[in-house]
């Protein structure tokens, strides 16, 4: 089993950045904070009063410019379980929609006090941007294809609870590794924990020099899921292709869709995940993703509202009590 703090000693640690932008540049101890501070977080989600004050008097507004349903809902019960006040932006009907741009957007937020942004943009480093224009904390729900810190979180949460510990294990993420946030904030948080990375994906669907981020590249599923720890698959991210990535998605499935016949080459215990949404019979056999004693993949799902708890939470002790804008 996994050791991890008490709630006594997690109080007298606090989290050491204004915002939480990535998981590139954490310290192992910043993530074992913050996967800890989740861990105490999971119970209390599985019992009849899940509802706590640490966030009484915050608000915390939702700012997708990206549809989403499993992260931004999750960051809304999250929020609510902490007793913050949530407010969801709809860009779809704002004045973003009428032209508005992405500071003029901040500012106006800005006046209104937020103590949270929770921020999903299309655009790679927008959060970031936004972030160096507002005095409330940040969170970056995914920006672009740069990063997506709580997915990577999250996912360090259920492999930490089904394996024990991150050191040292032989972690493959397999499919669209181009378009992916959630493979590169993944990569940053697993090596910097001390596990191993490898990539598994057509050429077409890897970037280029990414073996310059400490992983190892295959083309095979068979050859790259040899000896593997946790299996991680990503959806194919068809809105961001421009172009012809693979001929079909039959032959895709047929060679780099997870099947009891490719999961036969990892270990006879390795992790299933997938941080969702899936496509069946894509990137994975629906005989394998309900696959009860391996797939941790609705499991990822409940962590996913743990971890964002901790995140609010920790962001928040660090923003001023007094009611006013920090300087």
């Amino acid at each position: 089993m996994c050791r991890f703090m008490s709630d006594k000693a997690l109080d007298n640690i606090r989290f050491p950045h204004s915002h939480l932008l990535g998981t590139e540049g954490l310290t192992p101890d910043v993530i074992s904070l913050l996967l800890d501070r989740s861990e105490s977080y999971v119970e209390q989600n599985r019992q009849a009063d899940k509802k706590k004050s640490v966030l009484h008097g915050r608000t915390i507004i939702n700012l997708f410019f990206e549809d989403s349903t499993r992260t931004r809902t999750s960051f809304e019960l999250a929020g609510k379980r902490l007793g913050g006040d949530v407010l969801n932006m709809s860009v779809a009907t704002s004045s973003v929609k009428k032209g508005e741009t992405l500071i003029d957007t901040a500012m106006t937020l800005n006046a209104m006090h937020p103590d949270v942004l929770v921020v999903r943009h299309n655009d790679s480093g927008a959060v970031k941007l936004l972030s160096e224009k507002v005095n409330c904390a940040v969170i970056n729900a995914g920006d672009g294809r740069h990063e997506h810190p709580t997915q990577a979180l999250l996912d360090a949460l259920t492999i930490r609870r089904r394996k024990g510990h991150l050191d040292g294990l032989l972690v493959a993420i397999c499919g669209d590794i181009a378009h992916s946030r959630v493979a590169r904030s993944n990569i940053h948080l697993l090596n910097t924990m001390g596990a191993r990375v490898r990539l598994i994906a057509p050429k077409t669907l890897i970037p280029s020099a990414i073996d310059r981020l400490g992983v190892e590249v295959f083309h095979d599923m068979n050859e790259g899921l040899k000896d593997c720890d946790i299996v991680m698959m990503l959806r194919l991210q068809t809105e961001r292709m421009h172009g012809g990535f693979f001929p079909s998605v039959r032959e895709y499935f047929h060679f780099f869709g997870l099947d009891y016949e490719k999961l036969a080459n990892a270990k006879p215990d390795a992790l299933i995940m997938h941080p969702g949404p899936m496509n069946r019979g894509v990137e994975i056999a629906s005989e394998v993703a309900d696959d009860i004693g391996r797939s941790a993949i609705r499991e990822q799902v409940e962590m996913g509202v743990a971890v964002r708890m901790a995140c609010l939470e920790l962001l928040t002790a660090n923003l001023p009590t007094s009611g006013g804008a920090k300087p």
